[in-house]
């Protein structure tokens, strides 16, 4: 059956350089999403306007009466169909490649059907009058949405690579590696120049690291939201129940946690072999670096009252803590596999063209 997008395949192609830069604005749309809604929140504005999807019962924009907060939720909702646009332009791009690139075509569906699902919630948020189960749950749905955006930012390098032949690992974020490591390696394992192959349970043992790195880190990020749904800014000035946790006790927890994501971080990145992984430790340490910024961001927010700036700056954080962790994950996995050598004991792969006489 001929779609619209498979009539434009077959009459106009773009280059892997157009899908990255728009998988690159998706990932910046999404946390541009979280970041904004957080303004909602702390500024008071969830509630500005009263109805969903429709501003009030009889008006699509704000009126004047409702002021500011009426515009700051009502500008939340129109960076939704800002978003969609970037989503619409990944499938496109995706779409129209010379070379298929079925990841991030997925990718790219998936987040289209997510920015869907955050938006039914962001309306039954409304509709339930600021739940802060139903606040947690939007969070979590964007966060959902920069998960699908980062997958499809790092397929977009992957399938191109594949494409191409395989020919190295993907480069570091947002571009293409110095040239100093997998990247201008390349080929097969056992090739000469090409990194030492790593034993299979060391590669297991390096994944499992990176997984668990992306577990304790959800677990944070889940635990963040009870720290928010139990603390003062509720996101209206009317009286919204909060969640009947004790805020000093979820902020140690979540505090806890995230020295255990900290000590797991360094353990990886000790982990992680020079030779053939130089973009995945380059990835794991800034990682470690944002970290340790969000902590600090963390500490002050919690030792100064919560004030809205601070708030901001640490959702911020929050965001590029989890981008920054897929980011580590999927290089890592594609760099385990690719380095990975045979079973013990098993002789090494020919090269390409080797002689093949006893």
């Amino acid at each position: 059956m001929r779609t619209p997008l498979s009539w434009l395949a077959g009459r106009y192609s773009l280059g892997a350089r157009s899908v990255r830069l728009a998988a690159l604005g998706s990932v910046v749309a999404s946390i541009a999403i979280i970041v904004t809604g957080g303004i909602v929140r702390v500024t008071g504005s969830g509630l500005g306007c009263t109805d969903w999807p429709m501003c009030t019962g009889e008006t699509l924009a704000p009126t004047a009466e409702m002021g500011v907060h009426g515009a700051i939720e009502f500008g939340n909702r129109l960076l939704t169909g800002a978003l969609c646009a970037v989503v619409g332009w990944v499938i496109i791009t995706a779409r129209l490649q010379e070379k298929p690139m079925p990841a991030v075509l997925r990718g790219g569906w998936a987040q289209f059907w997510i920015v869907v699902l955050n938006a039914v919630v962001g309306g039954v948020t409304v509709w339930m009058r600021l739940s802060p189960y139903i606040v947690a749950a939007h969070f979590l749905a964007a966060t959902l949405l920069l998960t699908a955006a980062v997958y499809t930012w790092h397929a977009a390098y992957a399938d191109a690579d594949g494409a191409a032949g395989d020919a190295g690992d993907v480069g570091d974020v947002g571009g293409v590696g110095d040239g100093s490591d997998e990247n201008s390696k390349g080929g097969e394992v056992g090739r000469p120049g090409a990194p030492s192959p790593l034993a299979p349970r060391s590669a297991a043992r390096i994944r499992s690291l990176s997984a668990s790195l992306v577990a304790v880190t959800a677990v944070l990020v889940v635990v963040g939201t009870l720290a928010t749904g139990s603390g003062p800014h509720a996101g209206d000035s009317s009286d919204v129940p909060r969640m009947p946790f004790n805020w000093t006790a979820v902020t140690v927890v979540h505090g806890v946690l995230a020295v255990a994501v900290l000590v797991l971080a360094g353990v990886l990145l000790s982990a992680l072999p020079r030779d053939g992984f130089g973009a995945a430790r380059r990835k794991a340490a800034a990682f470690l670096a944002v970290l340790l910024g969000q902590g600090v961001v963390g500490l002050v927010q919690s030792l100064t009252a919560l004030p809205s700036l601070v708030v901001m700056l640490h959702l911020l954080g929050s965001a590029l803590v989890w981008t920054g962790v897929l980011q580590v994950h999927f290089t890592v996995k594609r760099a385990s596999f690719g380095h990975s050598g045979p079973p013990d004991g098993a002789p090494l792969p020919r090269a390409r063209g080797a002689a093949t006489h006893a």
